[in-house]
């Protein structure tokens, strides 16, 4: 049976994962790859003709007509426009066939298990400030997926990432704010968990932004979540730009396309936009060598130079394995310019490709799935998204064994480094932008619990600073965004209680809902209902939060 798209959004109806690929590498066969998207796009270029004309009949019309057009200039009178749009029944004529299969990829995540303080006490990785998992997971829950086969959709410090914190802001890089507590799934057990915030007001030379807005335009981004939203996305962007701002455009099929370069003017670059049709292959390695050739034509000495991608993150022509679109992105952010992935779309989606490349290339990972977030993302953090104050950020955790027993950390299991990664410079970390947020937590067996047996044939000689009342020491090391040379900083932790409850009940009701939905071996009692209770109670009326909370009871907690 065909149904309307606008219908199916207000009648949020049930959807079925049928076949999503999760193994190693994340990737499913590329035959059955091409095979989906040609079908794809199909149904979608076929019964979309009717919304299409008209688009296509505006979009090679005379300059001179555009000229006439007034953009909107605001925010807010933009958001107004999408909605107006938005809800009509100008497309009522645009159907889909509601199939029951699915093809989405996410890679394999083995969740981290308990490590010994004795044999192990440095606990290393990188930093990551993606929030892609969480807004992804939020769409599957909202159009009605089965979850079940989807836990390595579930990144939980993504999830953790995604929502504020009380940090009191220092004058150093980074400020930081910690909480020891009892571990609600555990009671045997504490729980850390720390925010660290980089400097919202630190001095980072910035000669202006040049932006390259890379936009996949194959046949697979036909329907309204994907491309229409990434144009719209993109405009709001446009909206927020400086007198000392570029944007360029390039658009990629089944070849690439650089519609405009080094422009500064509003209204040029929503005629630019609104020229993008949907149709074709994907030749994702085609559109990213085209954006980073652009970006470095005009990169700006000093300034905030930055591809941004928005794509479902599906490649069917020119490298299309995960592994050699990241040695490309690797080789690619050489060049100094950073990298923001934005996903949009559903069905097809590529977690696994998505996440791999923001990962490879001095990059941040968001997840689109509606204009509120596209605004959230590219408007309200823009700063955070785009500006990059501290680059091949990396952290490692000594525990003192006089006080801890063993530790495992919640989430970051594909960061995790070797421990000489951590001084090596050569060894690449994460990117945070200005007043950025990372949240890391950690479960702690306390010493004297007697669950860890030690060695047979050596003892552990303690130092005079394990005596200290330590728990452990956090250290961070960072590039500034020009420089080659880490810099170390360290920050003793103690055990001071909760320093923050709101946040405290609210994490670790985020970590319970993300075990649950896992089926996490470390889940202890945790269920939805203690994870909505704990979200409740630290929601404090904030937005995003009680959205969660929303969440979580679709998901079957009692409220």
């Amino acid at each position: 049976m065909k149904k309307s798209i606008m219908a199916t959004k207000m009648a949020g109806s049930a959807k079925k994962i049928g076949s999503v690929k999760v193994n190693g590498s994340g990737k499913r066969n590329v035959s059955s790859k091409k095979a989906m998207s040609a079908l794809m796009a199909g149904l979608f270029l076929v019964s979309a003709t009717a919304c299409s004309q008209s688009v296509m009949v505006e979009s090679t019309t005379a300059a001179s007509v555009y000229d006439q057009v007034a953009y909107c200039t605001t925010v807010a009178e933009y958001k107004s426009d999408y909605y107006a749009e938005n809800t009509t029944a100008s497309c009522e004529g645009y159907e889909y066939e509601d199939v029951d299969f699915n093809t989405e990829e996410y890679n394999t995540i083995k969740e981290n298990g308990f490590v010994s303080v004795a044999q192990a006490p440095l606990s290393t990785f990188a930093a990551d400030v993606d929030t892609g998992s969480y807004c992804n997971l939020r769409r599957l829950i909202r159009d009605g997926w089965s979850l079940d086969n989807v836990a390595s959709a579930i990144r939980t410090e993504e999830i953790v990432n995604y929502f504020d914190y009380k940090v009191d802001n220092t004058d150093q890089v980074f400020s930081v704010q910690y909480s020891i507590g009892d571990c609600p799934w555990n009671e045997d057990n504490k729980l850390l968990v720390m925010t660290m915030q980089a400097n919202n007001e630190i001095n980072v030379s910035n000669e202006g932004s040049n932006f390259v807005f890379l936009i996949d335009s194959s046949g697979s981004m036909s329907s309204p979540d994907k491309l229409q939203l990434a144009k719209d996305g993109f405009k709001l962007l446009a909206g927020m730009l400086g007198p000392k701002d570029r944007v360029s455009i390039v658009t990629y099929s089944g070849s690439s396309a650089t519609l405009l370069v080094g422009s500064n003017d509003y209204n040029e670059i929503c005629r630019a936009l609104d020229q993008i049709e949907a149709y074709g292959g994907t030749n994702g390695s085609g559109g990213i060598t085209a954006a980073y050739d652009c970006a470095e034509e005009y990169f700006i000495d000093g300034g905030n130079n930055r591809v941004i991608i928005a794509s479902d993150g599906d490649m069917n022509l020119g490298i299309t394995s995960q592994s050699g679109l990241v040695d490309l992105i690797k080789e690619k952010k050489e060049t100094g310019v950073f990298l923001t992935v934005l996903g949009f779309g559903t069905g097809n989606y590529s977690d696994a490709n998505m996440e791999s490349i923001a990962d490879a290339g001095n990059g941040n990972y968001f997840y689109i799935d509606s204009i509120e977030e596209a605004e959230r993302v590219l408007c309200e953090k823009m700063m955070q998204t785009t500006v990059t104050v501290a680059k091949d950020v990396k952290f490692q955790v000594e525990f003192n064994p006089a006080e801890v027993e063993s530790y495992r950390q919640i989430g970051y299991e594909n960061r995790q480094m070797a421990a000489s990664d951590f001084s090596d410079d050569t060894k690449d970390g994460g990117e945070i932008g200005a007043g950025a947020q990372v949240t890391v937590c950690y479960e702690l067996v306390l010493a004297g619990s007697g669950k860890d047996g030690g060695l047979k044939y050596q003892e552990t000689a303690l130092t005079e600073e394990a005596g200290s009342g330590e728990l452990c020491t956090v250290s961070v090391r960072y590039k500034a965004p020009a420089s080659d040379e880490s810099s170390l900083i360290e920050y003793p932790l103690v055990d001071k209680g909760i320093s923050n409850r709101a946040d405290y009940d609210f994490i670790c009701g985020v970590i319970e809902a993300s075990m649950v939905i896992r089926n996490s071996e470390y889940k202890g009692g945790a269920t939805f209902e203690t994870a909505y209770q704990l979200a409740k109670a630290g929601a404090a009326g904030n937005k995003y939060r009680e959205e969660f909370c929303d969440l979580i009871s679709t998901l079957g907690a009692e409220m």
